[in-house]
């Protein structure tokens, strides 16, 4: 089974295109296994616990769960929104997640990996964590750039240490453990420089999962938080269902939280005696003006404010087409509108459109099965179509810009190959009335083809786009290999509609 997940999030704020960024990579790669014919199951959630989360509740004048409650529609509603698949939701404030973290904690407690001891030291409330001198920039907090504050409780210690070398060992021997290369060498870095103990538990905090063996404390919410990615899988609840699901194939995650997921996660899943994941992967920040998104500097953008204009669709492809996962991109408004015109009003959508006239009027929308044309005009059509079922392979590296640059060459190739035997012309000699319907044929079996590949990026469009055709069924049903084999178009009735993408004028 692939077990793909993203972080949880915090629901103290709605999510932003950054947020619905790793989100939408985790969808359309979960899609993208399933229409292999992949058993799947993708996960997301939110991270209710912790300081922050207190805080809101209390300027809100709610208590914590009601206010968790209150707000977590937000999450929903967005990933509604984007045409999200997933197969999960976790919530931390769920009975199945509070016993896991228990047990799970207590494994370690248990192993004689957890110990009292005094913590002071600077701590971001926003990140929920905390940071040493040296990592600070100016005295604020490296990602936030704010203030930080200190710190001084007595907690419980967890012993990470103890599993620096055994860590250093697993990525050595696993180089895909930790991708891409970059945030691996970070992590080998960190790891090298020396590691302290860390503090798993807050004395000061009420909101939170009390540890087993001291109620008077919580979970430290990163320690109840990473914990979602096994209760989420069945570790409490369903252990049938946990000897299969677990080990993630993929812990999705942005550049920010890389070293609790590569550091801090493993460490724990090494002392509760739990398999490692197979994969993190780690992408950069998504950046507005080339900084990165907040509140404070008002480069925050909702996904509502884009899909207004541009569509669900056209959302998820500007953002899986024009951010490489890995190293930081740039949004901005004039570039998702040329991409948007470029790429989907004209090479995809115009084609669409142009296809389905020429059947309408030659055909009356009735193009009957013939025989494949197969001569030098096709083979550039049907050499495009197997290599964009090839480059469909990308998405197991979360590389869903290259997967798109390659199913583009068939789209590419079909407006050439329309240009080239102009059908148009062809339809004004009654001879030539057998090659016009091969014509027409090659390019509708090109858009079956083209509307299974971009299922997983667009599934609003692909479905769109089947109906048109008046195929049966779906166009992400599993097993697309062997349903992309360029053939004959079956005999069917399309029409042409409304068009896919409407061009945006600036």
């Amino acid at each position: 089974m692939k077990y793909l997940t993203t972080p949880i999030y915090y629901p103290n704020d709605r999510p932003h295109i950054g947020t619905a960024y790793t989100t939408l990579v985790a969808d359309a790669v979960a899609r993208y296994f399933r229409l292999k014919g992949e058993e799947t199951f993708s996960l997301t959630g939110v991270d209710e616990y912790g300081l922050k989360i207190q805080k809101a509740a209390e300027e809100n004048g709610m208590e914590p769960q009601d206010w968790v409650d209150h707000i977590v529609g937000r999450f929903h509603e967005a990933w509604e929104l984007l045409d999200m698949g997933f197969d999960g939701f976790i919530r931390t404030t769920e009975e199945r997640h509070r016993a896991t973290v228990r047990s799970l904690l207590q494994k370690m407690y248990d192993n004689g990996d957890v110990y009292l001891s005094r913590y002071e030291g600077p701590y971001c409330v926003r990140c929920e964590a905390y940071y040493i001198e040296d990592e600070l920039v100016d005295g604020n907090c490296p990602v936030h750039m704010r203030p930080v504050d200190v710190h001084a409780e007595e907690n419980w210690f967890f012993a990470l240490s103890r599993y620096v070398d055994p860590l250093l060992a697993h990525i050595e021997a696993n180089p895909g453990f930790i991708t891409p290369v970059e945030r691996r060498n970070e992590v080998v870095g960190f790891l090298e420089h020396g590691v302290d103990d860390i503090s798993m538990s807050r004395s000061s905090l009420t909101w939170g999962i009390p540890l087993p063996w001291d109620e008077s404390q919580v979970a430290y919410v990163w320690f109840d938080a990473l914990i979602n990615y096994v209760s989420a899988a069945g570790y409490a609840d369903d252990p049938e269902r946990f000897a299969t699901q677990w080990p993630a194939s993929a812990h999705l995650v942005g550049k920010d939280i890389i070293r609790f997921h590569a550091v801090y996660w493993p460490a724990m899943l090494m002392s509760a005696g739990l398999p490692l994941p197979e994969r993190i992967a780690a992408h950069g920040w998504l950046l507005v003006g080339g900084t990165k998104m907040s509140k404070s500097n008002a480069t925050q953008i909702l996904p509502e404010e884009l899909v207004e204009t541009f569509g669900a669709d056209g959302y998820r492809y500007h953002f899986l087409r024009d951010v490489s996962f890995g190293p930081d991109g740039n949004f901005s408004w004039e570039g998702m509108v040329d991409r948007y015109n470029a790429d989907l009003a004209n090479d995809f959508g115009n084609l669409a459109s142009r296809v389905l006239n020429l059947c309408e009027k030659f055909r009356d929308g009735r193009v009957p099965a013939v025989s494949p044309a197969d001569g030098p005009e096709e083979q550039p059509l049907r050499s495009a179509a197997v290599e964009a079922v090839a480059a469909m392979a990308e998405f197991e590296d979360f590389r869903s810009k290259q997967a798109l640059e390659g199913i583009w060459l068939l789209f590419r190739a079909s407006n050439a190959y329309l240009e080239m035997t102009a059908p148009w012309k062809v339809a004004k000699d009654p001879d030539q009335a057998e090659r016009l319907d091969q014509i027409l044929n090659a390019c509708l079996e090109a858009l079956r083809i083209g509307a299974i590949l971009v299922s997983p990026v667009m599934p609003g469009a692909a479905r769109r786009l089947w109906d048109k055709l008046g195929l049966p069924g779906e166009p992400d049903a599993p097993a697309f290999a062997d349903r992309c084999v360029f053939g004959t178009f079956p005999e069917t009735t399309v029409h042409k509609g409304d068009a896919l993408f409407p061009r945006i004028e600036a």
